[in-house]
């Protein structure tokens, strides 16, 4: 099998990248589960735009200040410079965001943003809405429960995948490919990912010396319902404390002012901190409180938060509901150009969160990840159309390396729990010496392949975290 670009994932990058390239073009999408099992799916707040040309400077900006000195200032800017024409560009397509009764784009704030600028769709299903609506654009092939494990390279030169499917391995040749596989929720024992997030990419780009970037800069939402069973936490979007939401304790005591003036307002890791310290200081359970919210307007506006919740007994707006941060989305990863390409490798690129483009830097500016996955894949893809490639010579063994073994559940299951309890929302030197060493010693065990990819990115982040002695952004490290 031979394409002209095959695209690993099928999230907003993946996708949008598909649809901005021809017909004519032979183009496969590959994804790990089923198309929807992706974060965007999942994505709750909405889509941020720079309101109109003014408020440019003004979006870079708040992205920068977010970004703690560290995002790379001309790629913020050429975002928010393309963001209007992203969003002209779905509704002309027949996308449709949220209006209000006359018609006209209802815009909303988030946290550490200086004004209304964020477009949402079905109310708190933004992702799930443009995922929907960019399947049903997309006119190329998808494989299905189909796992990447290997790049194909041949002189610095990208030349296909190799796939795990249908029960066994195959090569698959693509002058281009483009990494748009999410980032590395599966990691971390409590996390709002979809189940296929693991990392498998960034282990594969560490094995072909890929330069990965701000690994040490993992993003923890501070308000998730971690209390059910299952892998995925159930997320409380960043919307809701946007229109007037708060965090409490148990006797309703608004203790966010302590740590922030901005107090519900304050970025996500200031937010994140603030409730991991209270906890452990006062012994007092946290909640998100809603009860500000007029029952039937909250519905409306929150409608997949409200049955969720309310399948899970809780009786939304007016009952308090338990939080506690959890992990949620990686800003650094494989490290790309402007065009979304992949240093020395010709016909590589990664978009979306699977990419650090600096857009970011030490943290991200809520409800940018969609932004930034519509306008560097679409970048991504413009950029193989201008650079056409010769193909490689095919000539590519299929790996034996087992990829799986028994025993590797247990020690996933381990791995989670090590990043949860010391490579999360406070790190010590201590703690992440006792993560690197433990990471490693399996590392030097036997595991299977999977494994070892997931293995070899999660030392990759307590690597960087060693690596930054300073507290920055959603780094915070601290004695003890």
């Amino acid at each position: 099998m031979r394409y002209d670009v095959v695209i690993i994932g099928s999230g907003v990058a993946g996708l949008y990248a598909a649809i901005a390239l021809p017909k004519n073009l032979k183009v496969l999408i590959i994804n790990k589960s089923n198309p929807w099992e992706c974060n965007t799916y999942y994505a709750q707040g909405g889509v941020t735009t720079a309101y109109n040309d003014q408020d440019i400077p003004s979006h870079v900006q708040d992205t920068l200040d977010a970004g703690a000195g560290m995002c790379n200032a001309t790629a913020v800017q050429f975002m928010s410079e393309s963001s209007q024409g992203v969003i002209r560009d779905l509704i002309e397509r027949g996308f449709e965001f949220d209006k209000d009764d006359e018609g006209h784009l209802l815009y909303t704030k988030e946290a550490a943003h200086s004004r209304s600028r964020i477009l949402h769709a079905g109310g708190d299903a933004t992702g799930r809405h443009l995922h929907f609506f960019l399947l049903n654009q997309n006119s190329h092939p998808m494989l299905s429960d189909a796992t990447v494990v290997d790049l194909l390279i041949e002189n610095n030169q990208c030349c296909g995948v190799e796939v795990f499917s249908e029960g066994k391995r195959k090569t698959i040749l693509s002058d281009n490919v483009i990494i748009a596989s999410g980032g590395v929720g599966s990691l971390y024992e409590f996390h709002t990912n979809a189940s296929t997030i693991s990392g498998d990419l960034h282990g594969i780009c560490i094995e072909k010396g890929i330069e990965l970037e701000s690994m040490e800069m993992m993003q923890f939402h501070p308000t998730v319902f971690v209390a059910n069973d299952w892998a995925r936490k159930q997320l409380l979007s960043e919307a809701l404390r946007g229109e007037g939401a708060h965090v409490v304790d148990e006797n309703g005591y608004r203790f966010l002012f302590e740590y922030d003036p901005r107090g519900e307002l304050a970025p996500r890791d200031i937010v994140s901190r603030a409730i991991f310290d209270y906890r452990q200081r006062s012994g007092k359970q946290v909640y998100l409180s809603c009860e500000d919210f007029e029952s039937e307007y909250f519905k409306e506006r929150f409608p997949n938060i409200y049955k969720s919740l309310n399948d899970l007994g809780f009786h939304l707006p007016k009952e308090r509901v338990p939080i506690s941060p959890a992990f949620h989305y990686a800003v650094g990863g494989i490290k790309t150009n402007l065009d979304g390409s992949v240093p020395g490798i010709s016909g590589l690129y990664a978009a979306g969160e699977a990419a650090s483009t600096g857009v970011h830097g030490a943290n991200r500016l809520a409800s940018n990840s969609l932004l930034e996955g519509l306008v560097f894949s679409k970048k991504a893809a413009e950029s193989i159309l201008e650079h056409p490639l010769h193909s490689c010579s095919g000539d590519f063994c299929i790996g034996d390396e087992p990829l799986e073994i028994e025993g590797d559940k247990e020690k996933k299951d381990r791995l989670r729990r090590i990043m949860w309890e010391n490579v999360s929302i406070k790190r010590t030197p201590d703690g992440l010496n006792a993560a690197y060493e433990a990471i490693n010693e399996m590392l030097e065990g036997e595991v299977g392949r999977l494994l070892k990819l997931r293995l070899l990115t999660a030392q990759s982040i307590v690597a960087s975290a060693q690596k930054r002695t300073e507290s920055i952004g959603v780094h915070y490290i601290v004695e003890g």
